[in-house]
């Protein structure tokens, strides 16, 4: 993961005129972003208004129109853009018996997990657990984690081949409330110390509130995007969550 060494700004990340059709129905349309690195986008909406659709878009796993553009804005150079990936949780059947060290490992390399068992990778991948308070979960069971060490141990997964942008697809569903405190604080380390950006989705609005730097109300293409104030404050976000009021 690289430090931040120069103010913000040394690439930004353009998703520009995406739209998703599946069958004969519209999912999205005319989605255009902008995002730069440092920051925290939060996409927001209802059940059914295509926010997981677009993340399965930018990770390329659904056909879409459009394009997505990355800027390294020290070089003027596009380059290939590198994504970070964590999903609402992980399926994985009780009494699997695979460590945290096993599934990291198989992940960073296509050699047997056997074959890596060195002292040089065991330590790399504890001191990268240790980023996000996990480092002692090393040997247990990835069956066997709570809802919060899985996220946290799937988000050091994420971040571990130095990703540009970081997608989060409602990583907190389920967890208490201990745990999404850690994780909200864990993400706002890595906005303020990484050069990445981070696109979260999430349903939890005073936590949004709290961390967002940025808010995207999406009902199939974007309604409102803006700070928490011009989101939270708009007759668009009425429209979308009925009369809730929000105090900005």
């Amino acid at each position: 993961m690289r430090k931040i060494i120069v103010p913000c700004g040394l690439h930004c990340i353009k998703i520009n005129h995406l739209g998703v059709t599946l069958g004969e129905q519209e999912i999205l349309k005319d989605i255009n972003l902008h995002i730069h690195c440092g920051s925290l986008n939060v996409v927001i909406g209802r059940n059914g208004a295509g926010k997981s659709t677009l993340i399965r878009a930018i990770l390329g796993d659904i056909p879409h129109t459009g394009n997505i553009e990355f800027k390294d804005q020290e070089n003027g150079r596009i380059q290939k853009l590198k994504i970070g990936y964590v999903p609402q949780s992980m399926n994985i059947e009780k009494q699997t018996p695979v460590s945290v060290y096993d599934m990291i490992a198989s992940y960073q390399s296509s050699v047997p997990v056997f074959l890596m068992r060195g002292k040089k990778i065991r330590r790399q991948i504890e001191e990268h657990l240790q980023v996000f308070e996990v480092g002692h979960l090393m040997d247990k069971q990835v069956c066997n984690l709570s809802g919060g060490e899985q996220q946290r141990v799937l988000l050091s997964m994420a971040l571990m081949n130095s990703p540009n942008l970081l997608l989060l697809d409602e990583p907190v569903s389920g967890i208490d409330k201990n745990g999404m405190e850690l994780f909200y604080r864990t993400i706002y380390h890595l906005k303020q110390n990484y050069d990445l950006a981070i696109i979260l989705i999430s349903h939890d609005l005073d936590y949004v509130r709290q961390y967002a730097d940025k808010v995207v109300l999406l009902d199939g293409s974007v309604r409102k995007q803006g700070s928490v104030r011009e989101v939270f404050q708009s007759p668009e976000f009425a429209q979308v969550f009925g009369s809730r009021k929000e105090e900005v």
